[in-house]
């Protein structure tokens, strides 16, 4: 797909609003079912264990199918995956409905539709990765990615959560027919973008080959080139830092801060507003300092604000302080997107971005582990001042690349264009 060009300095192209709107139309279905999915399995068992177990099973595809679903995004029509991902997850979602209504339910058949549906998202990162940059001109990739990364926050958290807790107290099977349906209406929507946002094959390179091959030349272009090797390692502890505070924020609020569940919740909502006031702060630092400096920055910003939520005294200094750093960690994801969207060849974009995304997301869970145990054995601000700590070193260790580093990237394996 050629990449259009806006009908005016500020506007991005109209396939652009289409995209848009099918991730926001999917963040109110995703909001409902994170709040109906745990439900229903605490209605089911008090058992810990088989409770992580469905959690677990929502996770585990990112580590089995990340790699390969960055691959099959490279090889097949990015917009039609993304259509026929979202009419599987309409099906599985419609009869988790069904079975919720006949009282059909069980841990296994949680645990099952929670790996279908992690399955689906990790397809859908994959193609939905390689789409915005085929849709919208390099100028605007900021200003695109900051809009579609505040819509999962006002359309998940801040819309279909609650909203979905009050139809599930109606009936469960409400927030899982309403979720259906907006799997439905996001397929719906994809196809509404005109035009073709398959990757090109350059000459000379095949064009059927093993997944293994490609996968591997994913990751060998990734390990090529400096530049974004050190912006997966340094997005890979900055999640480890940001999942693994958030695990033990709700005992950090209660214990520390004296804050019960709805003083949680003011917190997490602080989080959720201080991210909407990222989306114009990053183009415009972006703007101003440019990409690279923004990145360098923003981890030593983190990292002061990291060890200012550990030591907070009082409840508003708290809530002040992580919405700034909810503004600042979308800027500086906002920002890291964009520039891995320039970066890399299209051909490469599926495989690339999946393989930050899977780093990230072994970096989470390994993020959750430690604060538990930091929170549990040296005490409740440890993990804040830790995170500190290496968020600091991140910040200390980004440099800037060598000239030609992208150039010797790109020429070390075949690549698509």
């Amino acid at each position: 797909m050629s990449s259009p060009t806006s009908g005016g300095r500020d506007r991005l192209p109209r396939p652009f609003y289409a995209v848009w709107a099918s991730v926001t139309v999917s963040g109110i279905g995703d909001g409902m079912r994170l709040v109906a999915l745990p439900l229903l399995t605490a209605g089911l068992t008090d058992d810990a264990r088989q409770v992580t177990l469905v959690a677990l099973a929502g996770q585990l595809p990112w580590l089995l199918l990340s790699l390969a679903s960055g691959a099959l995004s490279d090889r097949f029509e990015r917009r039609r995956i993304l259509c026929l991902v979202d009419v599987a997850r309409a099906a599985v979602m419609a009869g988790l409905a069904l079975l919720t209504f006949v009282d059909g339910l069980s841990i296994p058949v949680l645990a099952g539709v929670a790996f279908l549906l992690g399955c689906g998202q990790t397809l859908y990162n994959g193609a939905w990765s390689g789409i915005v940059p085929a849709v919208v001109p390099p100028e605007g990739l900021t200003r695109a990615n900051a809009r579609l990364q505040v819509s999962p926050l006002l359309a998940g958290p801040m819309l279909g959560t609650p909203v979905g807790a009050v139809l599930f107290a109606v009936t469960p099977v409400l927030p899982l027919t309403v979720d259906a349906v907006s799997y439905a209406c996001s397929a719906g929507l994809i196809l509404l973008v005109a035009g073709s946002a398959r990757a090109r094959p350059e000459e000379g390179v095949p064009t059927r080959r093993s997944l293994r091959a490609d996968v591997l030349q994913g990751l060998k272009w990734l390990w090529g080139h400096r530049l974004l090797r050190e912006l997966c390692a340094v997005a890979a502890v900055g999640n480890l830092v940001v999942v693994g505070l958030m695990s033990v924020l709700v005992l950090y609020a209660r214990r520390t801060l004296g804050l019960e569940g709805p003083g949680y919740a003011v917190l997490m909502v602080a989080y959720a507003v201080g991210g909407i006031a990222g989306v114009p702060l990053a183009p415009l630092l972006e703007a101003r300092i440019g990409a690279r400096r923004v990145l360098r920055i923003g981890m030593p910003a983190t990292a002061l604000l990291c060890a200012g939520i550990g030591s907070a005294r009082s409840v508003l200094v708290a809530a002040v302080l992580i919405a700034v750093y909810g503004a600042v960690g979308l800027a500086w994801n906002v920002t890291a997107v964009s520039l891995r969207q320039s970066e890399v060849p299209e051909g490469l974009l599926g495989r690339v971005s999946m393989s930050f995304q899977m780093t990230n997301m072994c970096a989470g869970a390994l993020g959750t582990l430690l604060a538990g145990l930091a929170y549990q054995g040296i005490g409740p601000r440890a993990p804040f001042l830790a995170g500190a700590v290496l968020l600091c070193l991140c910040g200390v260790c980004f440099r800037r690349p060598r000239a030609g580093a992208p150039a010797e990237a790109a020429a070390a394996v075949p690549t698509y264009r």
